[in-house]
């Protein structure tokens, strides 16, 4: 089963430097560099990027930076310490990590320093979710404070969790900035066709997406029945789930229906992903209007756990909770985030871990908003923040909270059980059927489904598991229940179970659909029927891409007399992460047969492109299967241009260094010719246009000009050894000329221009 587990928080030393700029056991450290002394002055009033002389992100320097201040409520011009987004690439390409955009606040609503981060860290083991760790950051090297470093919801986030970067992507924020009075609010209600009432309510970080914002918003109001063709509803629950558990009202829940991002998957299915939790915790109190607030903690403590239902202005609410399965499943995951949290009380553990780290940075912040005394009795005291906000003792506020949920009628209702999965073969072929049955008691016997995919960016299929002693499931109604077969086609099956009674629902694995149980198929190939043939890891001027780009590539070879499918086996450059790409399914390489995949990361473009690129410094390449077992691999060092690595004899041989062979045989230059340094030629004039002028030390037997795809494209017989050679008509590129004189062997290269 997957795991997404809350990093275990290590209490090392926070003045060594994080392995990882999100690491929950180091605070980073910001340092900022303005040439203007009144940088204060400037990031207050300006409408964008400041350019900055450079940061220093735990020691490493970077020039020329855009630095301003964000957010709406807790930013002020009377704040020396104000919230700041750094954007590392505001000027030239750079990045520390991987990461462009830094988001730091300034926890200004947060006595406790500890909401988002707890938040979050609680949030991740639920739906995809940004990191967040603590920052002490310095301008012109005078400490401003220690700050929350929250991941940004950017490109990047999307791309490494829903694999994809391109489709149709939204925050949801009121344009001109959220107040209590702002009407245009981003509730996901339909508001016609006309995408300009949208445009206010959210801003477009994609190139296009309204048309299919707007269906999202219809299918919604006007067509529930097809919700889940356009929204990841199980994301959508878990987002809403948690909002409610920890009175999270700064959220789509409450009144200002904001702070969440909608990304459109490859399955065409907008998921929420949720932002900003510095008010989590029972700090925001408004619900659906002024009027109507949750201000003292025992308000907030009591708050309906279908708090907004049946409100008309919260149709993600209303809607899905009125169709009675998705409140049961909505139900399971308050219930889910209840007993991993706060029934057992593990989210106090992690407090106080994480107030223990920060308690001498916090003491050393000279400008936060409130004083240390606040901070160390934040847990049990509420504290005002504003003249409208208190914010709740966190554990007065949680202890409360649980006890008030769980004797609800909702909660004490007895719910599924769900054990003893079993699947019909322990170790599937691909392209093999299977079937699963499991123990499922304490459900209505026409409620339980089994939810499956076979790859991560597709939606759950959901199918009906059986009791009826027809489906593999023994005799029926003895709480055994079985599916139909399944095909089993890629490297994984991945899946979970789910049952429901009249009250509530239950999943196995608890956190689905965001873990899943998963079988893996394996591929009837050995070892060595596959090679990893030959590769080239700086390619400037050889082969081409079907985009017309010079990439990365490795060519795979069918070493058998037999056709071999494919499916499931992965590529991948790193030993700690076999499985980093899949080879798509279907793909049958014939016998002696070649197949190029392009290591370029371009997934979208045509032809196979890995999500990984060679370095010209050397590495591995790792062929396996979805078991780990090993089908081929390669390590290699430094590469030169427009070179390839490949096997000589082909298929089979050991790599050696010579001209590529590109998508053919690798003996068109025969492995103790490439290597020969028994014979000194030289080239000139080399880049030629016309001609080229051999010089050797002896006379030659034959004299052969290959290019750089293998193609013997010039030949002639004895030559002296001093030979011009007419080049006129060959294409511009590269080419080798071999040279040759009894048993001696010499490649020069040149380039035609």
């Amino acid at each position: 089963m997957r795991k997404r587990l809350l990093l275990a928080f290590v209490l090392i030393s926070l003045n060594s430097w994080a392995q990882d700029f999100y690491d929950l056991g180091t605070i980073q450290e910001i340092r900022l560099t303005f040439a203007n002394p009144n940088w204060h002055q400037i990031l207050l009033f300006a409408n964008d990027y400041t350019p900055a002389e450079s940061v220093s992100i735990n020691g490493t320097v970077f020039q020329n930076v855009g630095v301003k201040y964000k957010g709406n409520s807790s930013f002020s011009t009377a704040h020396l310490k104000n919230p700041f987004h750094i954007e590392l690439d505001t000027y030239q390409n750079q990045d520390y990590q991987g990461i462009k955009d830094i988001k730091l606040s300034n926890v200004f609503y947060d006595p406790s320093f500890i909401r988002e981060t707890l938040s979050y860290a609680i949030l991740g083991k639920y739906m995809h979710a940004p990191r967040a760790n603590y920052a002490r950051v310095y301008v012109n090297d005078v400490l401003i404070g220690l700050y929350v470093n929250t991941e940004s919801i950017t490109k990047t986030f999307v791309k490494n969790h829903f694999g994809s970067d391109t489709r149709p992507f939204f925050k949801a924020a009121i344009q001109g900035g959220a107040n209590l009075g702002s009407t245009n609010k981003p509730n996901l209600l339909y508001l016609g066709e006309d995408p300009a009432p949208y445009a206010t309510r959210f801003e477009m970080k994609s190139e296009l997406g309204w048309p299919e914002l707007i269906a999202l918003t219809n299918t919604l109001n006007n067509n529930t029945a097809q919700i889940e063709t356009v929204l990841d509803v199980d994301r959508a629950l878990w987002m809403l789930a948690f909002n409610n558990v920890l009175v999270n009202l700064d959220s789509y829940t409450g009144l200002l229906n904001h702070n969440y991002y909608l990304y459109q998957d490859d399955s065409g299915r907008f998921s929420p992903i949720v932002w900003d939790l510095n008010m989590s915790f029972g700090t925001f109190d408004f619900l659906s209007s002024q009027s109507d607030f949750v201000f003292q903690t025992s308000q907030k403590i009591a708050m309906s756990h279908l708090v907004q239902a049946n409100r008309a202005q919260w149709p993600l609410l209303r809607k899905l909770l009125a169709i009675p399965r998705y409140k049961k499943i909505f139900l399971a995951h308050m219930q889910t985030i209840l007993a991993e949290n706060f029934d057992n009380d593990s989210y106090i553990q992690t407090a106080n871990q994480f107030r223990s780290a920060i308690d001498a940075a916090v003491q050393a912040d000279q400008n936060k908003f409130y004083t240390y005394t606040d901070f160390q009795n934040s847990l049990t005291t509420t504290s005002m923040v504003d003249d409208e906000f208190a914010a709740a003792g966190i554990v007065e506020l949680m202890s409360g909270r649980k006890a008030f949920l769980n004797n609800l009628p909702d909660f004490t209702a007895t719910k599924p059980v769900i054990s003893e999965i079993v699947p019909s073969v322990a170790t599937p072929l691909i392209n093999t059927n299977i079937s699963f049955t499991a123990n499922v008691t304490n459900t209505n016997s026409d409620a339980v489904f089994f939810g499956y995919r076979t790859n991560l960016s597709l939606a759950f299929n959901k199918i009906q598991m059986f009791d009826d002693g027809a489906h593999n499931d023994g005799v029926a109604g003895d709480n055994i229940y079985g599916t139909t077969p399944l095909l089993i086609n890629n490297a994984y099956l991945q899946y979970y179970i789910y049952a429901e009674n009249n009250t509530i629902g239950a999943f196995s694995p608890a956190r689905a659909e965001h873990e899943f149980h998963s079988i893996a198929a394996i591929n009837n190939i050995n070892p060595g029927e596959i090679a990893i043939n030959e590769l080239m890891a700086q390619n400037t001027e050889t082969v081409t891409d079907p985009a017309g780009q010079f990439e990365d590539w490795i060519e795979l070879y069918n070493n058998t007399t037999s056709p071999l499918l494919l499916d499931g086996l992965f590529l991948s450059d790193t030993e700690t992460n076999l499985q980093k790409w899949q080879l798509p399914a279907g793909i049958t390489l014939q016998p002696g047969g070649y197949l190029i995949i392009w290591a370029d990361e371009d997934l979208t473009e045509e032809g196979l492109h890995a999500d990984f690129k060679l370095s010209a410094s050397g590495e591995s390449v790792i062929l396996s299967k979805a078991d780990g077992t090993i089908i081929d691999s390669v390590t290699f060092g430094t590469q030169t241009a427009n070179i390839s690595y490949a096997r000589n004899p082909n298929g089979t041989g050991n790599f050696v260094t010579q001209a590529p062979t590109f998508n053919a045989n690798n003996e068109t230059l025969a492995v103790e010719e490439i290597l020969a340094n028994n014979l000194a030629t030289a080239l000139y004039p080399n880049p030629a246009t016309e001609q080229i002028t051999v010089l050797s030390t002896e006379d030659l037997d034959r004299l052969e000009i290959y290019n750089l795809v293998g193609q013997k494209v010039h030949s002639q017989g004895k030559s002296s050894n001093y030979t011009t050679i007419d080049i006129g008509h060959l294409p511009y590129g590269t080419y080798m000329v071999k040279s040759i004189r009894e048993q001696k062997t010499a490649v020069s290269k040149f380039v035609k221009i």
